[in-house]
């Protein structure tokens, strides 16, 4: 069940195949990960060393000669304490950068992987799937992976090295006062049992007000110009102080967890202390135990629960790594459903004869039934031959686009074949298909970079003449050199310092410039500029497009009429084709269609009533 855009997926533990699949990335670096883990055991045996030199400082240098200690003897020991932190120091530092390097070149080859799988997936993933929730995935949940990584795993490691050091080093000195501070472990755990709990609940409620906080203030700042005409900026602001509201409050719930747990945990290590204190005290009274055991066994006990604490708070940067990992091995487990074939056919040289047989095609098949309810083509078939001009006429909802979307395979229909060449497209890489199909779609997508780039598609190898060309032949020259840097000017975000209407012409020098050759499919590709460019842009494609085969998407109507045959599409069905004099002779569903349009009367063979 695919969650809603306000809402976040529900996280789950982490069980071994996602596990594995994390290790995949780090295993090309597992000799680095093998020496920051070689590191950072040296790392805890240097924070083990310390009580034990204190001990030997005192019992050996110190307490035998309480009038006058053993000064050389002390210099050795501090001297081999320098040596120990700064060898501390050292594994710490290296190990650190290890760490980091393998977490930043895993995470890169994860980004990779992730884009690369992105651009494999068909056109009907990105319909269903927000923008802004994809690229959450390949930035936001891909870093808290690295973190996990970097600060995680390997510290987890070293914090359950260290606690186990310590214990290990309190049984060995004396059990018995081993045994009085781990009576306050039940305790502890009892405490950091109910911090995970209260901390996993935390972090679910701040995911989730987070995700309704990020999917409406993008709603909020790209439908800008709907909120402000409308006048509803204060109710806007209203639902966002309500939003804001609620994720303050589960953050600040968060953090009342957290800042009960760790003074909990200090107080229990002071406890543990005392109790220490109390009866390591009276054994050292007694001469049961020397004063230097008695000070190691205070530090080791005032040290066990620093990894305690820490691998406590580790547990959110777990419990978001989790949460990350399922949302990208989701994503990067999405099926591709457009394969190429295993022993794709070779499409060099195109005629450009475009064919349709009995093609039935629906955007969610299981949601269509036999009567030909839910279906966007039924039945649909037609021949578009080499370098014949062909318009795709109909009402809104009649398989227009849908056409289209086969013809460039961005979807398979469930019936029938769609052919260029006498081939099923689905027998070609889809690569070489669609470079033999040049598509201008309404909504144009330009890309934040110059003009220059948006018609090159960054590729140095077309020659500027080439490009020139191109601009020239869809009217887009005059106002290209007008501009004050030329080609060379800044379009913006989605070409925002442009006019819609030179939007459209850059994306119709786009096409010519990477020359289909064969098959150029324009979609109202003029329907945001004024009638004179209009006229100029139709006359120059004329031109450019002589020999090629072209199929025209439109509504207006008024457009299409020099093309040499017109195809209607109604219901998802071809009810008519022909020429626009055939057409509006027969008096049929283009006849109306056209009528509606240009507000004219009925068609008479005479030309009386309407334009022919």
């Amino acid at each position: 069940m695919t969650a809603q855009p306000y809402e976040e997926e529900a996280v789950g533990a982490l069980d071994r195949r996602t596990a594995a699949r994390l290790l995949a990335y780090v295993r090309p670096y597992r000799r680095r990960v093998l020496a920051a883990v070689g590191l950072l055991l040296v790392a805890s045996a240097t924070e083990l060393a310390g009580p034990q030199l204190y001990r030997i400082a005192i019992d050996r240098y110190i307490a035998p000669r309480a009038g006058s200690p053993d000064v050389w003897g002390l210099s050795w020991v501090a001297a081999v304490y320098l040596l120990v932190l700064g060898l501390g120091f050292a594994a710490r530092w290296t190990q650190n950068v290890l760490m980091q390097a393998v977490g930043q070149r895993a995470m890169a080859d994860l980004r990779t992987d992730l884009f690369a799988h992105l651009q494999r997936l068909p056109v009907a993933f990105f319909h269903r799937n927000p923008v802004g929730r994809l690229v959450t995935r390949v930035t936001h949940d891909v870093d808290s992976l690295n973190e996990l990584l970097t600060s995680g795993l390997v510290a987890v490691f070293g914090d359950l090295v260290t606690l186990l050091g310590i214990v290990a080093a309190m049984l060995w000195l004396d059990w018995r006062l081993a045994l009085v501070v781990l009576a306050v472990l039940p305790l502890v755990y009892r405490v950091t049992e109910q911090f995970r709990v209260r901390a996993l609940e935390a972090y679910r409620a701040v995911r989730v007000r987070l995700a309704r906080l990020n999917a409406y203030l993008n709603e909020q700042i790209t439908g800008m110009s709907v909120v402000q005409v409308f006048g509803q900026e204060v109710r806007a602001r209203a639902r966002f102080q309500d939003l804001n509201g609620d994720h303050l409050r589960a953050n600040l719930a968060s953090l009342s967890n957290m800042a009960r747990f760790f003074p909990a945990v200090q107080v229990l290590g002071a406890l543990a202390v005392a109790l220490l204190l109390w009866v390591g005290g009276g054994r050292a009274v007694q001469g049961w135990v020397t004063l230097g055991v008695l000070v190691a066994m205070i530090q080791y006990a005032e040290r066990l629960f620093d990894p305690i604490r820490e691998l406590a708070e580790k547990f959110n940067l777990l419990q978001q790594a989790v949460a990350s990992s399922e949302r990208i091995f989701r994503l990067l487990d999405e099926p591709v459903t457009l394969q190429d074939p295993p022993e794709p056919l070779p499409l060099r040289r195109v005629r450009g004869t475009v064919e349709f047989e009995d093609v039935w095609f629906a955007y969610d098949p299981a949601g269509a039934d036999r009567d030909g309810v839910g279906w966007a083509l039924r039945g649909v078939s037609f021949r578009v031959e080499a370098g014949e001009r062909v318009a795709l006429v109909g009402p809104t909802g009649a398989g227009k686009s849908s056409v289209v979307q086969l013809l460039c395979r961005f979807y398979d229909p469930q019936r029938g074949r769609v052919l260029l060449d006498g081939g099923d497209v689905r027998a070609f890489r889809q690569q070489d298909l669609r470079r033999h199909v040049g598509l201008v779609l309404q909504d144009v997508f330009l890309f934040s970079g110059t003009i220059l780039d948006n018609l090159r598609l960054w590729d140095p190898q077309i020659p500027m003449e080439r490009v020139r060309e191109a601009a020239r032949r869809a009217g887009a020259e005059g106002f290209i050199e007008r501009l004050p840097q030329g080609y060379h000017t800044q379009v913006g975000e989605r070409g925002v310092r442009l006019s819609a209407g030179q939007r459209q012409l850059i994306a119709l020098a786009r096409a010519l410039v990477h020359d289909p050759q064969v098959l150029v499919v324009l979609d109202e590709a003029t329907s945001h500029v004024d009638a004179e460019t209009e006229q100029h842009v139709l006359e120059a494609l004329r031109g450019a497009l002589r020999g090629r085969t072209t199929i025209v998407v439109a509504h207006r109507l008024a457009t299409v009429q020099a093309v040499d045959r017109i195809l209607v599409l109604h219901r998802g069905r071809l009810v008519e084709e022909g020429t626009h004099r055939e057409l509006m002779a027969r008096d049929g569903v283009y006849a109306k269609l056209y009528r509606l349009q240009t507000g004219q009367r009925r068609w008479t063979r005479s030309g009386a009533g309407g334009g022919g």
